[in-house]
């Protein structure tokens, strides 16, 4: 049975063009920049972190999320220019490995296509950018009113949230759930949350523009890239893995069974097992 908490790693604060990144680095080796999902946070990679000490693990909280500082653009090329600054000032400019989770992998490609020549390999997670379906809490935040209900910083919201992301309910631990729930309530975290979201999907869902356009140029390039799915997330459903393989042919693929929306808390060793394959084959 999987442990359902992880030791958090020791944190720090770094100064990137004038605003304040959280980020936790771990292990010893190649780097690997870990980017997590939508309302999430660096401590989501807590587990792999600890599973892979033999690779500089490099988690950071994406702007607007966890402890980061928004920028007054949060479209996705704003995004992932501004991660790609984090990587400067990290001294990091030789390729990193670049692993993302939900709208950490929508970064991800954008990087990747921006600056492929700082990516090594890319890892895509359940990976936003592969279909049109997702959750219905995503969807009520284009509409009026009622995102104001859904993103009301309350316990029951957060558990409800907290649960939702896995298959096995044991891994929203309260501690998690607590976790959620204080981020929540940081002074313009709704606001922020509501925006990114509008910015890449509506109530029919996620809009298509930013997809075609952002797989089109990631199918152009040769970085070589593995796509994991679990097959029950009720965020971004496991028929996108389907669609991903069809976008991206030359990407290598893999589905862990009864897996929800976090395949790097949930299957913990055997994420860090397909990534270790994955990177020593590069």
């Amino acid at each position: 049975m999987p442990s359902k908490k992880a030791t958090a790693p020791a944190t720090d604060f770094i100064d990137v063009a004038g605003r304040t990144v959280h980020c936790a680095a771990t292990g010893s080796g190649p780097p690997v920049l870990l980017l997590h999902g939508l309302d999430r946070s660096l401590a989501d990679w807590a587990p792999l972190q600890a599973a892979l000490p033999d690779h500089r693990l490099i988690a950071i909280d994406v702007p607007g999320f966890g402890r980061s500082q928004p920028l007054p653009d949060c479209r996705l090329p704003a995004l992932a220019g501004h991660v790609e600054r984090v990587l400067d000032r990290l001294g990091l400019t030789s390729p990193v490995h670049v692993v993302g989770n939900s709208l950490g992998g929508a970064i991800a490609m954008r990087l990747t296509v921006h600056a492929p020549e700082r990516v090594s390999s890319l890892t895509l997670l359940n990976s936003a950018g592969f279909g049109r379906e997702v959750t219905w809490a995503l969807r009520i935040l284009d509409l009026p009113l009622l995102w104001r209900l859904l993103l009301r910083p309350t316990e029951g919201n957060a558990q409800l949230a907290e649960r939702s992301l896995f298959h096995d309910p044991d891994f929203a631990t309260p501690e998690r759930t607590a976790a959620a729930l204080a981020l929540a309530r940081r002074e313009g975290a709704a606001r922020t949350l509501r925006q990114v979201a509008r910015e890449l999907g509506s109530w029919r869902g996620v809009r298509s523009g930013w997809r075609t356009e952002l797989l089109a140029e990631v199918s152009a390039l040769d970085t070589p890239t593995l796509i994991a799915w679990g097959t029950h997330d009720r965020i971004l459903p496991v028929r996108h893995l389907i669609n991903a393989a069809s976008t991206l042919p030359r990407a290598r693929t893999h589905l862990f069974p009864r897996t929800g929306h976090l395949p790097q808390i949930e299957r913990t060793e055997e994420t860090a097992a397909l990534l270790r394959s994955f990177w020593n084959d590069r």
